[in-house]
């Protein structure tokens, strides 16, 4: 007698289809298995929207604290491997910077100088990758200044980016990290060492050394950094992608920079920077039309509860007037709800209306075709756009 295979759609998912064009496996396993065991993953998918935000608001059942989380086999505990008490004790010191006013305050003067910075410097050739000459290193830029490393530049804080996020995505594929990760931080403490030793409590670093040591503040410098170049970089070029691709929507934005806000939450809700998050099921619980052991990997689909059609009519439409998109989870939800989300905001807003108001005509370079690529993080590869450089 045949077994049947209860997720049969699970079964047949691959992690390159997911990487590749995930969407329209994501919507049959939400119509028909939100909650799905993926033997490629080794683990379950969930995709649905309400089910994603009983796992992310559950620290208690669903935790990041286990041994496989594989940012923290890099660089220690932090906010992001930790919960309950030791997760607030490392995320509390890193808060009030990121507050919504203190990131008006203190960042936007920066972010305008080094967009317009950025801007001039490819504005003459009227062609450019706007993700290497521009998203990225506008991101990096945020970050080193946001952490206020003494004795570094942005080259610097990118090749360290660059080491760790190599080792991180190497543990999850399952081989074996190279040196360079564990070198990359070794620089990177010494250097937060550095600055709390010269800047003391005046500086971000410094002031989280009160509460922390000096181990734990470099692990969540490390967290901040890869969360602020990564998904910040995602975020901008997904948005002039998703902008571009609709010349309707873009018109929009145009006639009205007040619907710039609602376009960078659209965009955030069909292609969020981090497409999924983990956790580890710390007792067996039912979610869904699943039974989840102990022990065993929950992965939540941001991805694929951002088109959940529940919430969102019409979900892989971008519609920059969208009244609900800022119910889009691309920050997560609950007590690893993104700390500088209202940092990433800012940036990207600003980012999009100097691009558009300084770079006539832009467009996207029709010999250069681009779109999101990633399972774990999603983001173009390239964004070869054109304009109407200056006679």
């Amino acid at each position: 007698m045949s077994v049947v295979d209860p997720f049969p759609l699970g079964a047949a998912t691959t992690l390159a289809e997911l990487a590749r064009d995930p969407h329209p496996r994501l919507a049959l396993l939400r119509a028909h298995e939100p909650v799905s065991w993926l033997p490629e993953l080794d683990g379950w998918l969930v995709t649905r929207r309400d089910l994603a935000l009983s796992v992310m608001r559950d620290a208690a059942a669903f935790t990041v604290d286990d041994p496989r989380f594989s940012t923290a086999q890099v660089v220690g505990p932090s906010m992001l491997s930790l919960d309950g008490d030791q997760h607030t004790r490392h995320r509390e010191p890193f808060s009030a910077p990121f507050r919504p006013r203190e990131v008006r305050d203190g960042f936007t003067s920066f972010i305008e100088r080094e967009t317009d910075r950025l801007i001039a410097a490819v504005e003459p050739a009227g062609a450019a990758d706007l993700r290497s000459s521009f998203a990225g290193p506008l991101a990096v830029a945020v970050v080193t200044e946001a952490l206020g490393l003494v004795g570094t530049t942005a080259t610097t804080v990118l090749s360290w980016y660059d080491s760790i996020v190599r080792s991180v995505s190497d543990i999850t594929a399952g081989h074996e990290a190279g040196p360079a990760g564990a070198a990359a931080y070794a620089q990177l403490r010494t250097a937060v060492e550095a600055t709390v030793a010269d800047r003391g409590g005046s500086s971000l670093l410094g002031s989280a050394a009160g509460q922390l040591t000096l181990p734990e503040v470099a692990s969540n410098a490390a967290v901040l950094m890869f969360g602020g170049i990564e998904t910040t970089e995602a975020m901008i070029t997904n948005a002039l992608l998703h902008l571009l691709r609709h010349p309707d929507q873009l018109a929009l934005v145009r006639a009205d920079t007040g619907l710039l806000d609602g376009a960078i939450e659209e965009s955030l809700r069909l292609e969020s920077g981090a497409a999924v998050v983990d956790r580890y099921a710390t007792r067996d619980t039912v979610l869904g039309p699943a039974t989840i052991r102990r022990g065993e990997l929950v992965t939540v689909s941001l991805a694929g509860a951002n088109r959940d059609p529940a919430v969102f009519p019409d979900p892989d439409r971008f519609d920059v007037r969208r009244e609900n998109a800022r119910l889009q989870l691309a920050f997560a939800h609950g007590p690893h709800y993104c700390l500088a989300a209202h940092l990433a905001r800012l940036e990207a807003r600003i980012a999009l209306q100097h691009l558009l108001e300084r770079l006539p005509a832009l467009r996207l370079d029709p010999d250069r075709p681009t779109t999101p690529y990633g399972l774990v993080f999603r983001k173009p590869l390239t964004l070869h756009v054109l304009w109407d450089s200056p006679a």
